[in-house]
């Protein structure tokens, strides 16, 4: 292939191929060169043409296939359009020969084709240059339409529209007949051609103005004709002609050349009776055979009315959303009429009535759902209540009526009730659509529209109050705050009118409809309601039986409000169950006498009453079962059961009832069937086993003797069929955005599809996915389909012998039966015994011995070969089914086999799809069939049979079962791969474009195999890019097939190779044929292409966007998508795409797509993302709506006007975004709060306003979010202020998160400041509104959060602008204060709960950091107090804002204290195990009741930890001892405070002693913690881990709770155990540092607690017996600790855990493991060293717990971890720091070595032992091998110094310990490192000065000899920088203090060997000007001492000097040059004069 790639055909290489790869080859040539000449220089081009075109036009005779011709004509144009055109005539002449040749066979046909498309592509790219030829031309192509087959025709077609669309105006002489031409076209019987015609006439109609002016009438007329027997595509392709026309001609502009023909403009009213005409009369005058009219009296098929229905969204879409808008009331009024009751004819029967009411909401829905903003949709929604009031006149005006006309006026009503029933579901559904938008509409009282809905609820037609019912549903989804209210005023109805049958009906429809909306409505209704609607149901049951006019509305409407109530679910429904089931049971006869006394009396009458209540008592239990499973206990089944059997026995009754009293009974017994049928299919089969024959009989006979003669497949059979097979049965059943209409065309004439009449039960169930509507079908079709879905379940369940009777007995029914009546039975009987291999495969049950398997066959194979393409599809799944139910190889090789015989028998294109489908599905359900021989067999028929160019069918299904093998052979198909995909490509080259079934499957085909070869497509050997560029090349050719569904095909081949071999798939043209097909008018290509856009943008988001953008650019003529790329790029595209699109599928796909491409380029095109959310969420901010800001300080003026802008925004400038949904909006709110979160990841100087401004300036390209703040602020405001409840929820999120981010970034203009300040006037607007008394409770809750939020995070100083959100909180707490009882009863009780809980949670935030903040400003306090007095007059104004702040709290925390206990003991009850549930209050707690305790649960698990933490901060602050003001118990000592707050006073007992009420708020907040800590479930947030820890602290941070845990000290260790598992599962720092701390606290306690005891012995006992004192504390007498015991062993535990987590070189077991043994040093991260040296502090407070016996068992393991870690962390840092942990670890050292237990003398001499070898342990650390250069000799050196000075003298004086020591010292002192030395210098100092000589002295003999040695060589080596100046300086100032501290005798020695050190460190004045710093210094430092020295020895000083002069010379010429320097800096500073009089005191000495 690679050799194709040649700008000449390489001709050589062509000869050699074979046929088939010749094809190939000049397709990938073609390819090639199309891609090539558009890039390729002028003169190479006309250098080659000669040749080119040689060689182009001589492919035009070799017969090529489709797109090979297509290819062959682009290239041509292209190449005459770029090169020289002079031989572009001989070309036109040849290809019209070619076409006038007279050759008509078959193989000269491609050769005509390919000069006729080539003409079409020569014109369409040179145009007008060609002068006049095209007359002859155009006139030739006419002429060979004539004679032509249909492929030329369709080929004609498209090459006339090509000419038009090149010539332009030029071809006005041939429009005419070009025009005649494509009207007997539009008509032709091949429906590919009609297409193309539609199209060519649409590219006519652009410059042929007579179409749509004076042959207008004559075009729709030919359109509606075009519509009679088309199919989709074609009522697509001409509803768009038609609707082009028609708008075309509506706003034409008059022109002076259309004058000639008497033009006149045409009004909308005629356009539209134009259309009406189609839509009511069908193509008059063209009426087909009479078997399409219903009984002579319809005169419009169905197709037809589809087809103008679609024109009517066409034709609106054409003109706009503006025109509908200025013209919907006049569209309106139209559209209603036509199924109102001026045309009698269009609705005569129900089924014609549902029709067209289908098509009216078809149209409605597309446009003004599809085309409105949502401003222009409550204008329309106007509009519509208008008309429902009207009409409800006119029914007013006929009730009222009691005249003789009333007769006359009654057929009015019924007429007027398709009209009332189209505008009321399309109000419903433009509410549903608009959400919570739409609450201006319903307050507006002008409108009315609750009025109107509930006005015609008493319509007299049924259909009317189910639609309005349904209305009002739809009003309650998208307004919940209107559901109760709704439900209040329809039971009060309800109750007031009971004896009137229609509002019975009405408002029971009403209610159960409310009741339905309840699960889509999140906050619910309140539970009362229920138990309101339960005595309703009753009531009207009970009294049905009271008037016989309205007895049969009554008992349906109580069943219905029974069977409604259910679907709220096992918490409401349980606590009517009993009544329910007593109802149920005296529903039926409890006896079969009683059944048979029944039969004999009654009439028609009372039957119809019984049946209708038994029918519904059935559907009530059924509701029950499905939507409370939860209750279905054993106990209730047996109590559903007793009434099953005598149910039953009606069932088998019914046909006798009938008889006996008329065929009135009918639909009542029908829908009793129905209703009873599918309780039993959902109960379990075991209940109703003894029922199995009769029922089963029963069934069987509605399948084989069904009531009606209506076709059932299409709604019978899908479910069966596997939705890949459905594929094959065109369009119809696939998904497409025609669906709701199409639907009609699929079910037959006598059914238009269902309708909510048809069953009213319906009215309350969950909506299928697609539908907007529930769609029951007619009672006989449901009862089929019901007896199917029951016998699936009953036949699997029944024993083998009687299965065998009863399939003999199906197939005998399909035997007797004769014509359609038998394909009938045939279906319903495949249908029910494929729903059983379901069941059976389901439950793995096996089907029985060898006859039922032979029955079972005989009866699939029947359906195998049946007429309707549908029930063979069923049947080949049906075929597999069966294989995988027996599951035996041999059985499932007979079925193949017989397929295989009948498939080489057989000529009839039924049986060859049949089978040939059937091999392909036997392989789904055995994951490939393991012979490799049965593999070829199937290949190779399937191979044949696609190859049947007679029979596009048979190719198809064919093909289709290939694509099955090959997907599920797997492996076993590599063999098989090669020769597949030639068959492929070369039926890809050669099947016309017209089968489009053929190219579907040939898709299939290819993506199959595509997936086979998997990864292996990316390899490089030459099989494997052979194969690569056939699969590309399938795509190629799929990618240029007219058929949108083939184009989807080969995008998601594309999609596949994407994936396994990206390198090879050209993104940038993948790319543009994604953007040309993201607007098609076809949903699965829609789908196709965003499911590959989603995938592109995961790897390559940055590229897809740049290719998109980039090809706008370019801009080829033929691209002109729908959206506006250019401006908005992709990602806005896509962000358009998802306003309009309506499918949820593809929306969620949209929503991910933007997704990826946010995540990967956010951060790199900031202001491009966040100009694209602030289009979308400003486009429809009403901007009169937002509440105004707050301007009630002056100061504040500049704020406001920042404000005011937000609120006053020009509108003018034009807006990519026109009106987007609310949905689309809140998508955009939550983009902003993603892209925050990835420019989080993405740096800090997103966060950091400097550093970004710094950054900006150096490259300007660069973008940052602290940049965008304004805009992010006020995108938060605009979406939190609007009417869409989800909108203010994401806008509110994005609020919190914005200040949550920025609210730390300092202001650089005015320090001290922070940047979100300046936005607080816009913060505090954005929150007001969600505190208005009207608001959801959810959006108050979500504002609390951010309240608390945006205060705690201290953005604003400033008290007085705090108060304003402050007062917002307060207001709230006021709320909550008032009590359940004030709060209104919109909602479910649990969303006060969660309001409550929210201001609680938000009130807690605040005290938390008010407390914080005075904490940390106390600290700062303390340390101030060190500085200076003006640090303290700072600080003071710092405290006022957090004392403020805690003011602001303080004022409320009386009552916040109550109510945060009170939510923490409801909190507590909430979590108890389920056992205990008999123990809760049967009131429920405070804040929430007992029905709702489920619903508040999760509020309580968000907010408790917060409130906990608040709590124990409230009681440590007040100490636990607090006043509570209400008791006014003053007789006690102390004061008292109740803890059952919230209870009633009666119930408190008498009075609780202060203790007792401490003790019990201990418990409660130790429980919650422990209960929560002890297994925190996975998703637990972290905060609450932290918080609840920080409770702990706070609570162990007082002294009476310390008590408590010190003294309890099982409660001690259990608190120890749960705080070790948290820290074993959890990694978070933060979490292990606060549980050490709180592990630090309780230890403390227990200190405490031991020093209390030990304390009271000793004051008890007195000092004199002291011996017999009891030993206090852990290990008592024996030193014994018990694990789960000992307080000790877990803090043990817990300690060694975190060390060894740290540092796993700790642990002896590893050690010896080599990983370890390396001996590297890990250096700890700061919070490794921060949770260390915190375990070490604690590790050196354990021995004060124990007892001396016990500290004795401890202190090794104790001594062990703190060496260690010294060991293990004691390295070197670069700046001669100490690290954390080795401080630590001295620290604990030092601790532990001065403990009293070393002391004390039970345990002293252990102790001593221990210590000692502790010594050796840190000695050894220096000797090991080679590593001293690791190890930090000053932290050693360190240690060892503490031991000598903290232990007793009795460790360390040991000869041989002492020794090393010294020896170490020494060592030291000869250190290179000045830092060493300067350490070890100050070190000796502090063991020189210990007072126990014992200790000092042998240092003192030892190491002073050297000091004095090394200070005497500094004489020679003076000091060359500071460090070595230091070491000096220490040197002397141990020697200093030597002298002091030596005895008198020794003293004048040492002063003797100081001196003469000191004074050589002086310098004579020349020396002084040249010396260095170092030496300068220590002169002076030499000097200082010397004075300080001589005044106090100064008898050995003068004998010093006396002895030697040099000395006094050297000393005196110093003094003398320091007095002169003194003297000079004098005269400069004369106000000093104090300093040159002290040193001439100190120097007069001499």
């Amino acid at each position: 292939m690679e050799l194709a790639h040649s700008l000449l055909l390489n001709e050589e290489e062509y000869n050699q191929l074979g046929e088939y790869q010749k094809s190939e080859f000049i397709f990938e040539w073609l390819r090639f060169l199309e891609k090539l000449l558009p890039v390729t220089s002028r003169a190479d081009i006309r250098e080659n043409q000669k040749k080119l075109v040689e060689q182009l036009t001589s492919l035009l005779n070799n017969a090529p296939g489709p797109p090979t011709r297509r290819l062959v004509a682009k290239n041509l144009a292209v190449l005459y359009s770029t090169g020289d055109t002079f031989s572009v005539y001989q070309t036109i002449e040849k290809c019209n020969e070619l076409i006038r040749s007279k050759d008509d066979s078959p193989s000269y046909l491609p050769t005509k084709l390919a000069a006729v498309v080539c003409l079409g592509y020569l014109y369409k790219k040179l145009g007008r240059i060609l002068g006049n030829s095209f007359t002859d031309t155009v006139g030739n192509v006419l002429k060979a339409m004539k004679n032509a087959e249909s492929q030329g025709r369709y080929e004609i077609m498209l090459s006339l529209q090509n000419i038009l669309k090149g010539l332009g105006a030029a071809a006005v002489p041939c429009h005419r007949d070009i025009y005649k031409a494509a009207r007997s076209c539009l008509t032709d019987r091949s429906m590919a051609v009609r297409c193309a015609a539609a199209k060519c006439l649409l590219e006519l109609q652009n410059e042929a103005v007579f179409m749509w002016s004076t042959d207008l009438d004559s075009v729709v007329t030919l359109c509606f004709k075009s519509f009679e027997g088309s199919n989709y595509d074609v009522r697509l392709a001409v509803s768009k002609l038609l609707g082009t026309i028609l708008a075309r001609a509506l706003t034409s502009k008059q022109t002076p050349a259309s004058t000639k023909h008497n033009f006149r403009r045409i009004s909308l009213e005629e356009v539209m009776e134009l259309l009406g005409t189609g839509f009511l009369r069908g193509s008059s005058g063209f009426l087909r055979a009479s078997g399409d009219m219903l009984k002579g009296t319809s005169s419009v098929s169905r197709d037809v009315r589809v087809g103008v229905t679609q024109a009517y969204v066409v034709f609106a879409s054409t003109l706009g959303g503006q025109w509908l808008e200025r013209n919907f009331s006049a569209f309106l009024s139209h559209i209603l009429d036509l199924v109102s009751q001026s045309h009698p004819k269009a609705i005569q029967s129900q089924m014609d009535a549902i029709g067209c009411r289908r098509c009216v909401s078809f149209i409605l829905r597309a446009t003004v759902g599809g085309l409105l903003g949502e401003k222009a949709q409550i204008a329309a929604a106007k509009e519509i209540c208008q008309a429902i009031w009207k009409l409800k006149k006119v029914v007013d005006a006929a009730m009222s009526d009691s005249n003789l006309e009333t007769r006359i006026m009654t057929a009015d009503v019924t007429a007027s009730q398709h009209v009332l029933v189209c505008a009321l579901q399309e109000l419903g559904s433009l509410i549903h659509g608009l959400g919570t938008t739409a609450a201006p509409l319903l307050q507006d009282s002008s409108t009315g529209v609750l009025e109107a809905v509930i006005s015609v609820i008493l319509h007299p037609s049924i259909s009317v109050r189910l639609t309005a019912a349904w209305c009002l549903r739809c009003i309650a989804v998208a307004l919940p705050s209107y559901a109760s209210l709704l439900l209040d005023r329809c039971i009060e109805r309800l109750s007031a009118l009971k004896s009137s049958p229609e509002a019975v009906t009405g408002y029971s429809f009403a209610v159960a409809a409310l009741l339905g909306a309840v699960k889509h409505c999140p906050l619910g209704i309140p539970h009362g309601k229920g138990k309101v609607i339960m005595t309703v149901a009753e009531d009207l049951l009970c009294s049905a039986s009271q008037n016989s006019r309205i007895s049969v509305q009554r008992t349906q409407a109580g069943w219905l409000l029974i069977a409604a109530l259910m679907t709220l679910g096992p918490a409401v429904v349980q606590h009517h169950l009993p009544r329910m089931l007593l109802l149920w049971k005296c529903v039926f006869p409890s006896s079969p006498k009683d059944l048979e006394t029944e039969k004999t009396r009654g009439d028609s009458f009372t039957w119809q009453v019984t049946l209708e209540g038994r029918a519904g008592a059935l559907c009530a239990i059924k509701s029950f079962v499905s939507h409370c499973a939860g209750l279905l206990t054993d106990e209730v089944v047996q109590r559903l059961l007793p009434p099953l059997p005598s149910a039953v026995d009606l069932l088998t009754q019914l046909s006798s009832i009938c008889k006996s009293y008329g065929n009135s009974l009918k639909t009542s017994s029908t829908v009793y069937r129905h209703k009873l049928y599918e309780l039993l299919a959902v109960l379990p089969p075991k209940t109703y086993e003894g029922s199995f024959c009769a029922v089963l009989k029963e069934s069987v006979a509605d399948l084989t003797v069904p009531d009606s003669q209506i076709d059932a497949s299409t709604f019978l059979l899908p479910p069966l069929c596997h939705k890949d097979d459905l594929l094959l049965l065109g369009p119809l059943l696939q998904e497409t955005d025609h669906r709701f209409i199409e639907e009609q065309l699929l079910l037959g004439n006598s059914v238009a599809g269902g309708s909510l009449e048809y069953d009213p039960y319906s009215i309350y169930e969950k909506v299928a996915k697609r539908d907007s509507i529930p769609k029951p079908l007619p009672p006989v079709l449901s009862v089929v389909s019901a007896a199917t879905r029951l016998f699936g379940v009953i036949f699997s369940h029944i024993g083998e012998t009687h299965r065998l009777q009863v399939l003999e007995q199906l197939l005998n029914s399909i035997k007797q039966t004769k014509g359609s009546r038998q394909q009938i039975v045939q279906l319903n009987v495949v249908s029910a015994f494929s729903t059983s291999l379901k069941h059976l495969a389901n439950c793995k049950g096996s089907l029985g011995p060898e006859e039922v398997k032979r029955s079972a066959v005989t009866l699939v194979m029947g359906a195998l070969e049946s007429n309707n393409p549908l029930l063979r599809c069923a049947a080949a799944e049906c075929w597999a089914r069966l294989a995988q139910v027996v599951s035996d190889s041999a059985f499932t090789a007979g079925l193949a086999q017989v397929s295989f015989d009948k498939l080489k028998s057989a000529r009839d294109v039924v049986s060859r799809t049949g089978h040939s489908l059937a091999l392909g599905c036997l392989y789904r359900y055995l994951g490939g069939i393991g012979s490799t021989q049965h593999l070829n067999a199937c290949v190779g028929i399937l191979y044949t049979l696609s190859q049947d160019s007679t029979s596009p069918d048979v190719q198809a299904w064919a093909l289709h079962s290939l694509s099955l093998i090959v997907d599920l052979a797997g492996p076993l198909y590599h063999v098989h791969v090669e020769p597949t995909l030639s068959l492929i490509l070369m039926l890809l080259l050669t099947v016309p474009p017209t089968y489009t079934e053929v190219h579907q499957s040939l898709g299939r085909c290819l993506n199959a195999l595509i997936t086979t070869l998997g990864p292996e497509l990316q390899g490089s050997s030459a099989t494997v890019s052979a194969l690569r560029t056939s699969c590309l090349l399938g795509c190629a050719v799929m990618q240029d097939n007219p058929d949108c569904l083939v184009q989807a095909q080969a995008i998601s081949c594309l999609q596949q190779l994407h994936m396994f071999a990206p390198r090879h798939v050209n993104l940038s043209n993948l790319v543009s044929c994604l953007c040309v097909n993201l607007c098609s008018s076809y949903l699965l290509l829609r789908r196709a292409v965003v499911a590959c856009l989603r995938q592109l943008v995961q790897r390559e988001a940055a590229e897809v966007s740049e290719y998109a953008v980039a090809l706008v650019k370019e801009s080829r003529e033929d691209f002109t998508p729908d959206i506006n790329i250019r401006e908005i790029g992709l990602e806005g595209a896509l962000l358009g795409l998802l306003d309009k699109e309506l499918d949820q599928r593809l929306c969620q796909d949209i929503k991910e797509t933007l997704s990826h491409m946010l995540t990967s380029m956010a951060v790199e095109k900031l202001s491009f993302w966040l100009k694209l959310c602030k289009d979308v969420l400003a486009a429809s901010a009403d901007f009169n709506t937002v509440a105004s800001v707050d301007t009630t300080q002056e100061e504040e003026t500049a704020k406001v006007d920042d404000a005011s802008i937000l609120t006053s925004e020009s509108d003018e400038r034009f807006h990519p975004f026109s009106n987007p949904r609310w949905s689309t909006r809140v998508f955009a709110a939550e983009c902003v709060c993603k892209i925050i979160n990835q420019c989080e990841n993405a740096g800090s100087a997103h966060f950091d306003i400097t550093l970004a401004q710094e950054r900006k300036q150096r490259d300007s390209r660069d973008d940052f979010l602290v940049l965008h703040l304004a805009d992010l602020i006020r995108m938060a405001f605009m979406a939190a202020t609007d009417h869409s409840d989800q909108l203010r929820l994401s806008g509110l999120q994005t609020l919190l998160i914005v200040v949550r981010k920025f609210a730390a970034v300092p202001e650089p203009e005015f320090p001290g400041h922070v940047i979100l300040e300046q936005y607080q006037a816009n913060v505090g607007a954005a929150l007001r509104p969600a505190f208005a008394p009207e608001t959801p409770p959810d959006v108050t809750a979500k504002a609390c959060q951010v309240c608390s939020a945006w205060i705690a995070s201290g953005v604003v100083s400033d008290l007085n602008d705090l108060r304003r959100v402050h007062q917002l909180l307060v207001s709230s707490l006021v709320k909550v204060q008032a009590g359940k009882e004030a709060q209104g009863q919109q909602y479910n009780e649990s969303t006060s709960t969660m309001e409550i809980l929210a201001v609680l949670k938000a009130w807690a935030e605040v005290y938390i950091v008010a407390v914080e903040k005075q904490k940390n400003q106390s600290d700062a306090h303390n340390h101030s107090l060190k500085t200076t007095k003006s640090a303290e007059e700072s600080y003071r104004d710092i405290t006022s804002s957090a004392s403020g702040l805690l003011d602001l709290v303080q004022a409320d925390l009386g009552t916040l204290s109550k109510l945060w206990l009170a939510a923490l003991q409801d909190f507590a009850l909430l979590i108890l195990p389920s056992e205990y549930a008999s123990q809760l209050p049967a009131e429920g707690g405070t804040f929430y009741t007992a029905e709702t305790i489920e619903n508040a649960r999760p509020h309580y698990y968000n907010s408790w930890a917060l409130i906990l933490y608040a709590t124990a901060l409230w009681l440590t602050t007040t100490g636990f001892i607090v006043v509570d003001p209400d008791e006014g118990v003053t007789n006690l000592s102390r004061p008292v405070t109740p803890t059952t707050m919230c209870q009633d006073s009666s119930t408190r007992p008498s009075v609780k002693s202060p203790e007792d009420v401490n003790t019990e708020r201990f418990h409660l907040i130790l429980g919650i913690s422990v209960e929560f800590l002890c297994s925190p479930r996975s998703d637990a947030a972290m905060e609450n881990i932290i918080a609840c820890l920080r409770a702990l602290q706070a609570l162990f941070d007082v002294p009476w709770p310390r008590s408590k845990i010190g003294g309890d000290q099982e409660l001690g260790v259990e608190l120890l155990n749960v705080l070790h598992r948290l820290i074993l599962t959890r990694e978070s720092p933060d979490i292990q540092l606060a549980a050490l701390e709180v592990v630090r606290l309780i230890l403390f306690a227990a200190q405490e607690h031991v020093k209390e005891k030990r304390r009271s012995a000793e004051v008890d006992d007195g000092a004199a017996e002291k011996e017999t004192l009891p030993e206090f504390g852990e290990g008592k007498d024996t030193g014994g600790l018990v694990p789960g015991k000992s307080l000790v062993f877990a803090t043990l535990e817990f300690c060694v855990c975190i060390l060894v987590r740290q540092l796993p070189q700790l642990n002896p077991k590893l050690t010896c493991s080599p990983a370890v043994q390396s001996g590297k040093h890990l250096l700890l991260s700061e919070d490794g060293s921060r949770l260390v040296s915190a375990a070490l502090v604690i590790l050196s407070d354990v021995p004060a717990i124990c007892s001396p016996e016990g500290s004795v068992s401890v202190l090794p393991t104790i001594l062990y971890l703190t060496i260690g870690v010294l060991k293990e962390t004691a390295v070197k840092l670069q700046d001669d720091q100490l690290p954390l942990t080795v401080a630590a670890s001295l620290q604990a050292l030092k601790g532990l070595l001065s403990s009293p237990m070393a002391r004390a003398e039970k345990s002293r001499t252990a102790w001593t032992d221990l210590l000692r070898s502790a010594l050796v342990t840190v000695l050894d650390c220096w000797d090991q091998d080679g590593l001293l250069q690791q190890h930090d000799e000053v932290s050693l050196l360190t240690a060892i110094t503490v031991f000598i000075l903290s232990s007793s003298p009795e460790v360390t004086t040991i000869e041989c310990l002492q020794k090393r020591c010294i020896e170490k010292f020494k060592i030291t002192l000869d250190s290179k490192d000045p830092f060493v030395q300067y350490k070890c210098y100050q070190l000796l100092h502090s063991i020189f000065q210990h007072p126990n000589k014992t200790v000092s002295y042998p240092y003192i003999h030892s190491l002073a000899p050297s000091i004095v040695r090394k200070l005497q060589e500094t004489e020679k080596a003076k000091p060359e920088n500071a460090a070595e100046l230091h070491v000096i300086q220490e040197g002397i100032k141990v020697l200093t203090a030597l002298t002091a501290t030596a005895e008198e005798e020794h003293r004048a020695h040492l002063v003797a060997c100081l001196l003469p050190i000191l004074i050589s460190f002086l310098l004579d004045e020349n020396a002084l000007g040249s010396a260095t710093n170092a030496t300068k210094n220590l002169h002076e430092f030499a000097l200082q001492n010397l004075m300080q020295i001589g005044p106090q020895y100064s008898s050995v000083f003068k004998k010093l000097m006396s002895s030697s002069p040099t000395m006094k010379a050297r000393l005196e010429s110093a003094v003398k040059g320091n007095q002169e320097s003194i003297k000079v800096k004098t005269a400069k500073h004369a106000k000093n004069p104090g300093k040159s009089s002290s040193i001439q005191l100190k120097t007069n000495f001499l």
